[in-house]
């Protein structure tokens, strides 16, 4: 922290009004905004430029609007362990989720669902609490987090299943491409996919897929 005026904002919100609600609301409870943009590669840069207390960014960012602004908030937070992030979203996105919330010795770090947010001094409480080095996580997103790791067959899309269900009963890649009706890339890429987010250890590309049928067979 700067001293007791204030911290040192870094937002990353690509909805306007939002973007700008934030940075009026935390400005009114005396803290300075450096930055406030709405894309991730913007939030790299404004880090890199103003050195914030802490990032208060959503995960859905432009160009994919997928989990653009988590990802770089665990890339920033693993270049400075240090750095206070706070992310404020819709939904659980929980493989970056869990990478952020176990960096930096799970300090300094928070995941707020903006629906649950239910009073605004609680909010800049929290702000303060991360930006401190405490940490904030919303129940529900501990609940979700929790499930995750109890079932990790809920980690795979729908389509990811249907690959790893093929799979289980000893077809090739060319043969669940034709089940499918798709490419054997678009099929060699979902079996990427499946074996990252079951964890699975680099290993024989031949052993890790009879440990992911086998987790498949146990759900």
């Amino acid at each position: 922290m700067r001293d007791d005026a204030g911290l040192t904002v870094v937002i990353a919100e690509d909805g306007v009004l939002l973007r700008e609600g934030l940075s009026g609301l935390l400005a009114r409870f005396g803290h300075r905004v450096a930055a406030s943009v709405g894309d991730a590669e913007s939030l790299m840069a404004a880090v890199a430029e103003h050195a914030p207390d802490i990032v208060v960014t959503d995960v859905r960012m432009p160009p994919g609007f997928a989990e653009e602004g988590l990802r770089a908030a665990v890339a920033l937070r693993a270049a400075n362990p240090r750095l206070a992030v706070l992310v404020l979203s819709q939904y659980v996105e929980q493989t970056y989720a869990s990478e952020l919330l176990d960096s930096g010795d799970g300090t300094g770090v928070g995941y707020l669902l903006k629906d649950r947010v239910g009073d605004v001094e609680e909010f800049v409480d929290a702000l303060r609490t991360v930006a401190g080095g405490g940490t904030v996580v919303d129940p529900e997103v501990v609940r979700q987090l929790l499930r995750r790791r109890r079932d990790p067959l809920s980690r795979l899309s729908p389509r990811e299943r249907e690959v790893l269900a093929l799979m289980a009963e000893g077809r090739s890649n060319a043969a669940i491409a034709r089940a499918l009706v798709v490419s054997e890339a678009a099929v060699g890429k979902h079996i990427g996919n499946i074996l990252t987010k079951l964890d699975l250890p680099p290993a024989q590309d031949d052993h890790r897929r009879v440990l992911a049928v086998v987790t498949y067979l146990r759900g």
